[in-house]
């Protein structure tokens, strides 16, 4: 049984607000004064929001739904209790995604409160249990090429959710609070933000989540009042729901959504796109077991404990994220086979040039056929991604994505041959040393920690990304710090030209 209940927590959502919770947030509701006419609770599961706020709104008209049959037989009973029998209450025995919840919205009075608990699953989580309890297959945000194929347009379904909010209250006045995560409600903002849509107020009230529903995750009430003649760009951040004065704000500005306002504001003439140098990501071959050596007691051994016999050609010294995110590295002996040098190059010239390569390619060719994701697919053989000139250059400045830390790190060759990293990296290719210490002076300069600071977001899971990197002109950084001279000599194209055939000589 507890498979199947796991299973039907995980497709429903099924993880009950406390009254308690409930009932604070609400709350806070009037407390900053928002009075609604009318409530929708489209997902009311037992009624913790429903019942705190016919408490706190005894005046408003509350809409509720719920999937689960037996929780609206439960909420029914709750309201027929003392007053609540008297309030204009009404619950629904319903499914999300079958209601035509904007039509319900639309006979309703201003201002309109949507609120509750939205489901926290994603998309791909549901996908993965078979769920039929989620909204059409669709790639919602647009995503295009290898954006949609690796997985970016994978999402919460509470942001799903929270966009059709968004839809019930276009031109009307009235506000979203609702408990999500964190990250949702960023998205929310940033979309609401982008859209140009009438926005009010915005507030997000930390929560624990641990402490609540058992979940280790950032999580908040997320309040969001639009209506006519909005035009506010800045979401002040509380750390709970008793607190009184902001611990931060942040902010849509230069088409940017930002996690401080005002160090973001102090530095923002240091972004635009960089005219000599693009980030990079590590490459990405989805098979670490096969891909990916240790180098031991002279013997080179893959994930599934088996010695490798290969040829030097196709071996490289790699760093992964937790190579780089800690505060000193461990000796590398780490390698990664990367059989092409270009994206789409063609494989099978490795059976001449390195056989046991080959073989050992060829062996391994039903785990890396295997790979899920339709980016190999119609590639050559053992193809990977994230490869070009740059993952070869001898010098490079990289960060880790996974890790809370802006700690660039220069990164030289192993043995004569330069060092690759996987696809949870960034990096600069740089083709001498003086190169990569100019880079990593500038990166590591006061300017850029603030700038870059105030525009990532820790609790993410990846805080550090490739789009987060490229708003860095480092152009601009090197004129800040009066190293422009040696920043243009070093970007010169016979600069580079010079650097390069040097190192194939």
């Amino acid at each position: 049984m507890a498979p199947r209940k796991a299973k039907a927590t995980c497709e429903f959502g099924d993880f009950q607000t406390p009254d308690e919770l409930a009932s604070n947030a609400v709350a806070v509701l009037k407390e900053i004064g928002f009075d609604p006419a009318s409530v929708i609770e489209a997902t009311c599961g037992r009624g913790a929001f429903v019942i705190a706020a016919s408490d706190v709104f005894p005046g408003a008209r509350v809409l509720a739904g719920e999937v689960n049959g037996q929780y609206v037989a439960h909420l029914k009973d709750r309201l027929a209790e003392g007053d609540r029998a008297q309030r204009d209450v009404t619950v629904r025995h319903c499914n999300f995604f079958e209601t035509d919840w904007s039509a319900e919205a639309a006979k309703l009075p201003d201002p309109l409160l949507i609120t509750g608990n939205y489901p926290w699953v994603t998309s791909a989580a549901l996908g993965a249990i078979q769920s039929s309890n989620l909204p059409a297959k669709s790639n919602f945000r647009g995503y295009g090429g290898l954006d949609a194929l690796m997985g970016k347009s994978n999402f919460d379904i509470s942001e799903w959710m929270l966009l059709r909010n968004l839809e019930w209250l276009d031109g009307r006045s009235g506000a979203i609070a609702m408990l999500c995560k964190t990250a949702v409600a960023r998205k929310i903002l940033n979309h609401a933000w982008r859209s140009e849509l009438s926005v009010r107020r915005a507030r997000i009230y930390a929560i624990d989540a641990m402490a609540s529903f058992g979940a280790a995750v950032d999580a908040c009430f997320f309040f969001l009042e639009v209506g006519p003649g909005g035009k506010a760009r800045d979401c002040d951040v509380f750390e709970s729901l008793g607190a009184k004065e902001p611990i931060n704000t942040i902010g849509y500005h230069d088409h940017l959504i930002v996690s401080d306002v005002e160090a973001y504001l102090a530095h923002r003439d240091l972004c635009g796109q960089d005219p000599h140098y693009i980030w990079r990501s590590g490459i990405k071959h989805d098979c670490s077991r096969v891909m990916e050596l240790t180098y031991t007691n002279s013997t080179y051994v893959n994930g599934d404990e088996a010695v490798v016999e290969i040829e030097d050609i196709f071996l490289y010294p790699m760093l992964k994220s937790s190579d780089l995110g800690g505060r000193s590295r461990k000796e590398r002996r780490k390698f990664m086979v990367v059989p092409q040098r270009a994206v789409g190059e063609p494989t099978a010239r490795i059976a001449s040039i390195a056989p046991h390569t080959w073989r050992y390619l060829r062996d391994n060719a039903e785990a890396l056929g295997a790979r899920g994701s339709t980016i190999y697919k119609g590639k050559p053989e053992f193809s990977i991604f994230g490869v070009g000139d740059y993952s070869f250059s001898p010098w490079k400045v990289a960060i880790s994505g996974f890790y809370k830390s802006l700690e660039f790190k220069v990164i030289g060759p192993v043995g004569g041959k330069p060092v690759v990293f996987d696809d949870t990296v960034y990096f600069l290719a740089c083709w001498s040393e003086d190169e990569a210490r100019l880079l990593h002076h500038l990166l590591m300069s006061e300017e850029v920690q603030s700038l870059l600071g105030s525009m990532v977001f820790w609790s993410d899971k990846r805080p550090i990304t490739v789009d987060l990197l490229k708003r860095l002109n480092l152009q601009k950084v090197a004129e800040c710090l009066g190293v422009e001279h040696e920043y243009m000599r070093h970007t010169s194209k016979e600069r580079k030209v010079d650097s390069q055939m040097s190192l194939a000589l």
